[in-house]
């Protein structure tokens, strides 16, 4: 990948992360209002000479949204 492009992903990220803390720090708010989805329990793989524990799950609100957005503004501000 080009440079640009890891920046726009690591900006996402940094986005996503700032928002869910702002949702957070403002739980019971419009903010904090969100979706969760992915695997509600580890799916255990075991093999009898290793075991692997594998798990999703992913988080987003209303604040991580609008994170991605202001990370998406700056990006094409840098860019």
């Amino acid at each position: 990948m080009k440079k640009w492009n890891w920046t726009l992903v690591l900006l996402v990220l940094i986005g996503f992360v700032i928002g869910r803390f702002i949702g957070t720090y403002f739980s019971g708010t419009w903010l904090d209002y969100g979706q969760t989805f992915g695997l509600s329990s580890p799916v255990v793989l075991d093999l009898g000479f290793i075991i692997l524990t594998l798990g999703l799950q992913i988080s987003i609100n209303i604040a991580s949204v609008i994170g991605v957005i202001i990370a998406l503004v700056v990006y094409r501000f840098i860019r």
